[in-house]
Protein backbone atom coordinates (compact mmCIF):
# COMPACT_ATOMS: atom_id res chain seq x y z
CA UNK A 1 0.00 0.00 0.00
CA UNK A 2 3.20 2.29 0.85
CA UNK A 3 3.98 2.73 -3.04
CA UNK A 4 0.85 4.25 -4.14
CA UNK A 5 1.62 7.61 -1.71
CA UNK A 6 4.24 10.16 -2.21
CA UNK A 7 7.63 10.51 -0.51
CA UNK A 8 7.42 14.03 -2.39
CA UNK A 9 4.42 14.58 -3.77
CA UNK A 10 4.46 16.25 -7.03
CA UNK A 11 3.22 19.68 -7.58
CA UNK A 12 2.67 21.75 -10.46
CA UNK A 13 1.51 25.26 -11.46
CA UNK A 14 -2.16 24.70 -11.41
CA UNK A 15 -1.61 23.91 -7.60
CA UNK A 16 0.26 27.22 -6.95
CA UNK A 17 -2.60 29.26 -9.37
CA UNK A 18 -5.19 28.11 -7.19
CA UNK A 19 -2.81 28.87 -3.76
CA UNK A 20 -2.23 32.42 -5.02
CA UNK A 21 -5.78 32.83 -5.35
CA UNK A 22 -6.89 31.08 -2.06
CA UNK A 23 -4.35 33.81 -0.52
CA UNK A 24 -5.93 36.74 -2.28
CA UNK A 25 -9.82 36.00 -1.42
CA UNK A 26 -9.93 34.15 1.90
CA UNK A 27 -9.84 34.69 4.80
CA UNK A 28 -6.07 34.44 6.82
CA UNK A 29 -7.56 32.98 9.85
CA UNK A 30 -7.57 29.52 8.36
CA UNK A 31 -4.71 27.47 10.05
CA UNK A 32 -3.60 25.78 6.24
CA UNK A 33 0.05 24.54 6.47
CA UNK A 34 -0.12 22.19 3.06
CA UNK A 35 0.84 23.15 0.01
CA UNK A 36 -2.85 20.73 -1.49
CA UNK A 37 -5.51 21.21 -3.17
CA UNK A 38 -8.04 18.16 -2.78
CA UNK A 39 -9.56 16.77 -5.94
CA UNK A 40 -11.61 13.72 -4.43
CA UNK A 41 -12.11 11.27 -2.36
CA UNK A 42 -13.03 7.62 -1.39
CA UNK A 43 -13.03 5.54 1.43
CA UNK A 44 -9.75 6.46 3.44
CA UNK A 45 -7.98 7.71 0.80
CA UNK A 46 -8.18 11.52 -1.12
CA UNK A 47 -6.78 12.47 -3.90
CA UNK A 48 -5.10 16.31 -4.84
CA UNK A 49 -5.57 17.78 -8.35
CA UNK A 50 -2.00 16.44 -9.08
CA UNK A 51 -3.35 12.65 -8.82
CA UNK A 52 -1.64 12.83 -5.55
CA UNK A 53 -3.13 10.18 -3.17
CA UNK A 54 -2.86 10.25 0.44
CA UNK A 55 -4.48 8.06 3.39
CA UNK A 56 -6.59 10.04 5.26
CA UNK A 57 -6.48 9.85 9.00
CA UNK A 58 -7.73 12.82 10.12
CA UNK A 59 -11.19 12.05 7.81
CA UNK A 60 -11.80 16.24 7.80
CA UNK A 61 -11.54 16.61 11.84
CA UNK A 62 -13.50 13.47 12.83
CA UNK A 63 -16.22 14.15 10.30
CA UNK A 64 -15.92 11.77 7.24
CA UNK A 65 -17.58 8.91 9.49
CA UNK A 66 -18.50 6.79 6.83
CA UNK A 67 -15.20 7.64 4.80
CA UNK A 68 -14.99 9.81 1.78
CA UNK A 69 -18.44 9.58 -0.43
CA UNK A 70 -20.01 6.50 0.79
CA UNK A 71 -22.00 5.09 -1.88
CA UNK A 72 -24.97 4.28 -0.44
CA UNK A 73 -24.51 7.91 1.63
CA UNK A 74 -24.11 9.30 -2.21
CA UNK A 75 -27.26 8.18 -3.49
CA UNK A 76 -29.53 9.26 -0.63
CA UNK A 77 -27.83 12.79 -1.16
CA UNK A 78 -28.83 12.25 -4.86
CA UNK A 79 -32.08 10.96 -4.37
CA UNK A 80 -33.55 13.75 -1.49
CA UNK A 81 -31.95 16.54 -4.23
CA UNK A 82 -33.79 15.27 -6.67
CA UNK A 83 -36.97 15.64 -3.92
CA UNK A 84 -36.49 18.73 -2.47
CA UNK A 85 -33.11 20.98 -1.37
CA UNK A 86 -35.09 23.49 0.70
CA UNK A 87 -37.77 24.25 2.64
CA UNK A 88 -36.78 25.55 6.23
CA UNK A 89 -37.46 23.31 9.27
CA UNK A 90 -38.38 26.24 11.52
CA UNK A 91 -41.42 27.41 9.63
CA UNK A 92 -42.47 23.93 7.78
CA UNK A 93 -42.39 20.16 8.57
CA UNK A 94 -40.98 17.46 6.24
CA UNK A 95 -40.01 13.60 6.81
CA UNK A 96 -36.14 13.68 6.81
CA UNK A 97 -35.91 15.94 9.92
CA UNK A 98 -38.56 13.71 11.68
CA UNK A 99 -37.52 10.54 11.43
CA UNK A 100 -34.00 12.06 12.23
CA UNK A 101 -35.13 14.02 15.19
CA UNK A 102 -36.74 10.32 16.15
CA UNK A 103 -33.21 8.14 15.58
CA UNK A 104 -31.19 10.70 17.69
CA UNK A 105 -33.56 10.71 20.63
CA UNK A 106 -33.64 6.69 20.65
CA UNK A 107 -30.01 6.87 20.71
CA UNK A 108 -29.98 8.61 24.01
CA UNK A 109 -32.53 7.73 25.96
CA UNK A 110 -32.09 6.05 29.11
CA UNK A 111 -32.33 6.96 32.90
CA UNK A 112 -34.72 9.84 32.32
CA UNK A 113 -38.59 8.73 31.75
CA UNK A 114 -38.85 11.19 28.74
CA UNK A 115 -37.82 11.61 25.36
CA UNK A 116 -34.83 13.69 24.07
CA UNK A 117 -35.90 16.43 21.73
CA UNK A 118 -33.82 17.76 18.82
CA UNK A 119 -33.00 21.15 17.95
CA UNK A 120 -30.74 21.55 14.55
CA UNK A 121 -28.07 23.37 13.17
CA UNK A 122 -25.45 23.59 10.96
CA UNK A 123 -22.41 23.37 13.11
CA UNK A 124 -21.27 22.10 16.35
CA UNK A 125 -20.79 25.89 17.78
CA UNK A 126 -24.54 26.32 16.14
CA UNK A 127 -25.39 23.27 18.79
CA UNK A 128 -23.27 24.65 21.30
CA UNK A 129 -24.95 28.13 21.41
CA UNK A 130 -28.49 26.30 21.74
CA UNK A 131 -27.75 24.65 24.14
CA UNK A 132 -26.52 27.44 26.40
CA UNK A 133 -29.62 29.77 25.25
CA UNK A 134 -31.86 26.63 26.16
CA UNK A 135 -30.31 26.36 29.33
CA UNK A 136 -30.07 29.97 30.63
CA UNK A 137 -33.65 30.28 29.22
CA UNK A 138 -34.96 27.12 31.89
CA UNK A 139 -32.58 28.31 34.86
CA UNK A 140 -32.83 32.02 34.43
CA UNK A 141 -29.01 31.64 35.46
CA UNK A 142 -26.21 33.77 33.82
CA UNK A 143 -23.07 31.75 33.97
CA UNK A 144 -21.65 28.68 33.00
CA UNK A 145 -18.83 26.27 34.17
CA UNK A 146 -16.31 24.91 31.42
CA UNK A 147 -12.90 23.17 31.75
CA UNK A 148 -9.42 23.96 30.67
CA UNK A 149 -8.38 22.66 27.45
CA UNK A 150 -12.02 22.64 25.86
CA UNK A 151 -12.89 23.80 22.60
CA UNK A 152 -16.75 24.03 22.05
CA UNK A 153 -16.50 26.45 18.95
CA UNK A 154 -16.11 30.03 17.75
CA UNK A 155 -18.99 31.51 17.68
CA UNK A 156 -18.87 34.35 20.68
CA UNK A 157 -21.53 32.10 23.09
CA UNK A 158 -18.97 28.73 22.09
CA UNK A 159 -16.06 30.83 22.35
CA UNK A 160 -16.35 31.70 26.18
CA UNK A 161 -16.58 28.30 26.59
CA UNK A 162 -13.66 27.28 24.74
CA UNK A 163 -9.99 27.10 26.92
CA UNK A 164 -8.00 25.47 23.83
CA UNK A 165 -5.51 28.28 23.12
CA UNK A 166 -5.40 31.70 23.48
CA UNK A 167 -4.78 32.62 19.82
CA UNK A 168 -8.78 31.93 19.62
CA UNK A 169 -9.84 34.29 22.30
CA UNK A 170 -7.48 36.97 21.67
CA UNK A 171 -9.18 40.25 21.37
CA UNK A 172 -13.22 38.89 21.21
CA UNK A 173 -13.50 40.41 25.18
CA UNK A 174 -15.87 40.12 26.21
CA UNK A 175 -17.29 37.18 26.23
CA UNK A 176 -19.74 35.66 28.23
CA UNK A 177 -19.39 34.77 31.86
CA UNK A 178 -18.14 31.16 31.82
CA UNK A 179 -15.41 30.17 34.83
CA UNK A 180 -12.81 27.66 33.44
CA UNK A 181 -11.86 24.56 36.11
CA UNK A 182 -9.04 21.97 35.55
CA UNK A 183 -10.52 18.93 33.28
CA UNK A 184 -9.20 15.36 34.21
CA UNK A 185 -5.65 16.06 32.68
CA UNK A 186 -4.22 13.02 34.71
CA UNK A 187 -0.68 13.28 32.59
CA UNK A 188 -0.53 16.72 33.16
CA UNK A 189 -2.25 17.07 36.28
CA UNK A 190 -2.14 20.73 38.12
CA UNK A 191 -2.54 19.18 41.72
CA UNK A 192 0.66 16.46 41.63
CA UNK A 193 -2.10 13.87 41.76
CA UNK A 194 -2.57 10.77 39.49
CA UNK A 195 -5.61 8.84 38.14
CA UNK A 196 -5.35 5.83 41.30
CA UNK A 197 -4.76 8.79 44.23
CA UNK A 198 -7.75 10.47 43.03
CA UNK A 199 -10.08 7.51 41.96
CA UNK A 200 -9.68 6.43 45.35
CA UNK A 201 -9.58 9.30 47.74
CA UNK A 202 -11.63 11.61 45.62
CA UNK A 203 -10.81 13.77 42.50
CA UNK A 204 -8.70 16.93 43.40
CA UNK A 205 -9.72 19.44 40.65
CA UNK A 206 -13.77 18.60 41.52
CA UNK A 207 -12.74 19.44 45.01
CA UNK A 208 -10.78 22.96 43.50
CA UNK A 209 -14.37 23.39 41.84
CA UNK A 210 -16.63 22.75 44.73
CA UNK A 211 -14.20 24.05 47.51
CA UNK A 212 -12.77 26.86 45.09
CA UNK A 213 -14.49 27.76 42.45
CA UNK A 214 -18.01 27.53 43.87
CA UNK A 215 -17.02 29.22 47.54
CA UNK A 216 -14.01 32.10 45.60
CA UNK A 217 -15.85 33.01 42.65
CA UNK A 218 -18.60 31.59 40.93
CA UNK A 219 -21.80 30.50 43.29
CA UNK A 220 -23.76 27.78 42.01
CA UNK A 221 -27.09 29.27 42.22
CA UNK A 222 -25.78 31.60 39.27
CA UNK A 223 -24.81 28.60 36.74
CA UNK A 224 -26.91 27.35 34.57
CA UNK A 225 -24.99 24.88 33.09
CA UNK A 226 -21.95 22.46 33.19
CA UNK A 227 -20.33 22.04 29.66
CA UNK A 228 -17.80 18.90 29.55
CA UNK A 229 -16.31 16.82 26.72
CA UNK A 230 -16.33 13.13 27.91
CA UNK A 231 -13.10 12.88 25.58
CA UNK A 232 -11.23 15.88 25.03
CA UNK A 233 -11.28 16.53 21.64
CA UNK A 234 -8.89 19.52 20.65
CA UNK A 235 -7.45 19.86 24.10
CA UNK A 236 -5.30 16.81 23.29
CA UNK A 237 -7.45 13.60 23.52
CA UNK A 238 -7.86 13.04 27.02
CA UNK A 239 -9.82 10.46 28.76
CA UNK A 240 -10.72 11.44 31.97
CA UNK A 241 -10.03 8.71 34.64
CA UNK A 242 -12.88 6.06 35.69
CA UNK A 243 -15.76 7.95 38.14
CA UNK A 244 -14.76 11.51 37.50
CA UNK A 245 -17.59 12.14 35.06
CA UNK A 246 -19.64 10.46 37.11
CA UNK A 247 -18.99 12.65 40.16
CA UNK A 248 -19.26 15.92 38.02
CA UNK A 249 -22.88 14.59 37.59
CA UNK A 250 -23.35 14.78 41.17
CA UNK A 251 -21.59 17.89 41.82
CA UNK A 252 -24.07 19.33 38.78
CA UNK A 253 -27.67 18.21 39.91
CA UNK A 254 -27.04 18.64 43.57
CA UNK A 255 -27.18 22.04 42.98
CA UNK A 256 -29.63 22.14 40.23
CA UNK A 257 -26.86 22.92 37.50
CA UNK A 258 -27.76 21.69 34.19
CA UNK A 259 -25.12 19.17 32.94
CA UNK A 260 -24.05 19.12 29.36
CA UNK A 261 -22.17 16.87 27.46
CA UNK A 262 -20.42 17.83 24.12
CA UNK A 263 -20.33 15.41 22.08
CA UNK A 264 -19.16 16.99 18.51
CA UNK A 265 -16.16 15.43 17.71
CA UNK A 266 -16.49 12.33 20.05
CA UNK A 267 -20.13 10.82 19.37
CA UNK A 268 -21.65 8.73 16.08
CA UNK A 269 -19.91 5.48 16.89
CA UNK A 270 -16.61 7.05 17.55
CA UNK A 271 -15.43 5.33 20.30
CA UNK A 272 -17.25 2.28 20.00
CA UNK A 273 -20.68 3.62 20.75
CA UNK A 274 -23.40 6.44 19.51
CA UNK A 275 -21.70 8.54 22.03
CA UNK A 276 -18.93 8.47 24.59
CA UNK A 277 -20.59 9.15 27.52
CA UNK A 278 -22.16 5.64 27.28
CA UNK A 279 -19.03 4.34 28.26
CA UNK A 280 -20.29 6.13 32.06
CA UNK A 281 -23.04 5.78 34.37
CA UNK A 282 -24.52 9.11 33.64
CA UNK A 283 -27.22 10.39 31.46
CA UNK A 284 -26.95 14.25 30.76
CA UNK A 285 -29.75 16.92 30.62
CA UNK A 286 -28.25 18.15 27.25
CA UNK A 287 -25.75 16.76 24.49
CA UNK A 288 -24.66 18.67 21.55
CA UNK A 289 -23.44 16.87 18.35
CA UNK A 290 -22.32 17.68 15.12
CA UNK A 291 -19.08 16.17 12.76
CA UNK A 292 -19.29 12.51 12.01
CA UNK A 293 -23.45 12.77 11.63
CA UNK A 294 -24.14 13.05 7.91
CA UNK A 295 -20.89 11.45 6.61
CA UNK A 296 -19.63 15.41 5.78
CA UNK A 297 -22.88 17.24 4.86
CA UNK A 298 -23.00 20.20 7.43
CA UNK A 299 -25.57 19.41 10.09
CA UNK A 300 -25.82 19.93 14.18
CA UNK A 301 -28.21 18.49 16.86
CA UNK A 302 -28.71 19.79 20.01
CA UNK A 303 -30.88 17.41 22.41
CA UNK A 304 -32.41 17.88 25.45
CA UNK A 305 -34.84 16.40 27.87
CA UNK A 306 -38.37 17.04 26.87
CA UNK A 307 -39.29 19.01 30.18
CA UNK A 308 -36.47 21.37 29.50
CA UNK A 309 -36.88 21.87 25.71
CA UNK A 310 -40.44 22.08 26.34
CA UNK A 311 -40.14 25.19 27.89
CA UNK A 312 -39.25 27.15 24.83
CA UNK A 313 -42.16 29.36 23.37
CA UNK A 314 -41.77 29.07 19.57
CA UNK A 315 -39.66 31.90 18.54
CA UNK A 316 -37.36 31.40 21.18
CA UNK A 317 -34.72 29.67 19.16
CA UNK A 318 -34.60 29.07 14.88
CA UNK A 319 -32.60 28.19 12.48
CA UNK A 320 -32.87 28.74 8.92
CA UNK A 321 -30.63 26.03 7.03
CA UNK A 322 -30.69 23.87 10.15
CA UNK A 323 -31.96 20.20 9.66
CA UNK A 324 -31.59 20.81 6.04
CA UNK A 325 -33.73 18.06 4.01
CA UNK A 326 -30.41 16.87 2.12
CA UNK A 327 -28.28 16.90 5.48
CA UNK A 328 -31.23 15.04 7.50
CA UNK A 329 -31.12 12.13 4.16
CA UNK A 330 -27.23 12.39 4.64
CA UNK A 331 -27.59 11.78 8.10
CA UNK A 332 -30.33 9.04 8.08
CA UNK A 333 -28.40 6.88 6.16
CA UNK A 334 -25.05 7.52 7.90
CA UNK A 335 -26.69 6.13 10.63
CA UNK A 336 -27.95 3.26 9.23
CA UNK A 337 -24.73 2.02 7.65
CA UNK A 338 -23.20 2.64 10.65
CA UNK A 339 -25.08 -0.11 12.42
CA UNK A 340 -25.22 -1.98 9.23
CA UNK A 341 -22.04 -2.67 8.68
CA UNK A 342 -21.08 -2.53 12.38
CA UNK A 343 -18.85 0.13 12.64
CA UNK A 344 -18.76 0.47 15.83
CA UNK A 345 -17.19 -2.62 16.70
CA UNK A 346 -14.65 -2.07 13.67
CA UNK A 347 -14.33 1.20 15.71
CA UNK A 348 -13.51 -1.09 18.51
CA UNK A 349 -11.08 -3.70 17.20
CA UNK A 350 -9.30 -1.36 14.70
CA UNK A 351 -9.11 0.92 18.13
CA UNK A 352 -7.63 -1.54 19.86
CA UNK A 353 -5.40 -2.37 17.02
CA UNK A 354 -4.09 1.05 16.80
CA UNK A 355 -3.72 1.63 20.27
CA UNK A 356 -1.37 -2.06 20.23
CA UNK A 357 0.70 -0.63 17.15
CA UNK A 358 1.08 2.51 19.12
CA UNK A 359 2.28 1.14 22.22
CA UNK A 360 4.91 -0.97 20.47
CA UNK A 361 6.24 2.18 19.16
CA UNK A 362 6.47 3.91 21.92
CA UNK A 363 8.90 1.32 23.51
CA UNK A 364 11.36 1.64 20.57
CA UNK A 365 10.55 5.35 20.01
CA UNK A 366 11.68 7.25 23.13
CA UNK A 367 10.12 10.32 21.83
CA UNK A 368 7.20 8.35 21.86
CA UNK A 369 4.27 9.22 25.11
CA UNK A 370 1.10 8.73 26.24
CA UNK A 371 -1.17 6.78 24.23
CA UNK A 372 -4.17 7.10 25.00
CA UNK A 373 -8.08 6.99 23.72
CA UNK A 374 -11.33 5.22 23.13
CA UNK A 375 -12.47 3.46 19.85
CA UNK A 376 -11.11 5.38 16.64
CA UNK A 377 -10.42 8.35 19.14
CA UNK A 378 -6.65 7.81 19.77
CA UNK A 379 -3.60 10.24 20.09
CA UNK A 380 -0.24 10.00 21.05
CA UNK A 381 2.11 12.95 22.21
CA UNK A 382 5.62 13.31 20.57
CA UNK A 383 8.53 14.60 22.91
CA UNK A 384 10.08 17.47 21.35
CA UNK A 385 14.19 17.19 21.57
CA UNK A 386 15.19 20.59 20.78
CA UNK A 387 16.84 19.01 17.55
CA UNK A 388 14.09 19.35 15.13
CA UNK A 389 12.15 16.57 15.96
CA UNK A 390 8.60 17.79 17.19
CA UNK A 391 5.01 17.15 16.80
CA UNK A 392 4.76 19.57 13.31
CA UNK A 393 7.48 18.33 12.19
CA UNK A 394 6.71 14.60 12.62
CA UNK A 395 3.10 15.89 11.39
CA UNK A 396 4.29 17.45 7.77
CA UNK A 397 7.34 14.68 7.35
CA UNK A 398 4.32 12.42 7.44
CA UNK A 399 2.30 14.03 4.90
CA UNK A 400 5.44 14.63 2.79
CA UNK A 401 4.73 10.55 2.61
CA UNK A 402 0.93 10.44 2.09
CA UNK A 403 -0.27 10.01 5.68
CA UNK A 404 -2.46 12.91 6.55
CA UNK A 405 -2.66 13.68 10.70
CA UNK A 406 -3.83 16.82 12.82
CA UNK A 407 -2.79 17.68 16.24
CA UNK A 408 -4.32 18.07 19.55
CA UNK A 409 -2.89 19.34 22.32
CA UNK A 410 0.23 21.06 23.11
CA UNK A 411 2.71 17.71 21.40
CA UNK A 412 -0.41 15.28 20.42
CA UNK A 413 -1.25 13.81 17.26
CA UNK A 414 -4.85 12.84 17.14
CA UNK A 415 -6.05 9.46 15.00
CA UNK A 416 -9.36 9.90 14.11
CA UNK A 417 -9.96 8.25 10.63
CA UNK A 418 -13.20 6.82 9.04
CA UNK A 419 -15.08 4.05 11.40
CA UNK A 420 -14.65 1.90 8.53
CA UNK A 421 -10.94 2.16 8.22
CA UNK A 422 -9.39 -1.30 7.69
CA UNK A 423 -6.70 -3.67 9.88
CA UNK A 424 -4.01 -3.01 6.55
CA UNK A 425 -4.78 0.97 6.80
CA UNK A 426 -4.13 0.89 10.75
CA UNK A 427 -0.91 -0.99 10.05
CA UNK A 428 0.43 1.58 7.01
CA UNK A 429 -0.58 4.19 9.18
CA UNK A 430 1.85 3.41 11.92
CA UNK A 431 4.56 1.94 9.46
CA UNK A 432 4.36 5.69 7.55
CA UNK A 433 4.17 7.53 11.21
CA UNK A 434 7.51 5.46 12.24
CA UNK A 435 9.24 5.96 8.92
CA UNK A 436 8.57 9.84 9.51
CA UNK A 437 10.48 10.04 13.16
CA UNK A 438 13.07 8.02 11.98
CA UNK A 439 13.57 10.60 8.89
CA UNK A 440 13.16 13.71 11.42
CA UNK A 441 15.75 12.17 13.89
CA UNK A 442 18.22 11.34 11.46
CA UNK A 443 17.88 15.14 10.38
Amino acid sequence: MHGKYPRTAKITERTYELLEKDERYISPSYTRDFEFVVASGRGREVIDIEGNYYLDFGAGIAVTSTGHCHPEVVRAIIKQTEKLIHMSGTDFYYEPQIKLAEALSKMVTGRYEEDYMCFFGNSGAEAVEAAMKLARYCTQRPAFIAFTGAFHGRTLGALSLTGSKAVQRRWYQPLQPVVHAPYANCKECLFGSTAKACTKNGFKCLEYLKNEIFTRTMPPEDVAAIFVEAQQGEGGYIVPPDGWLEELDNIAHSNDILFVIDEIQSGIGRTGRWFAHQHYAIEPDIITMAKGIASGMPISAMLARATLMEEWEPGSHASTFGGNPIACAAALKTLEVIDKENLMVNAVKRGQQLHKELVELQDAHECIKHPRGMGLMRAVDIETNGKGLNRDTVIKECFAMGLILLGCGKNGIRFCPALNVTKEEIATCVSLLEKAINECSRR
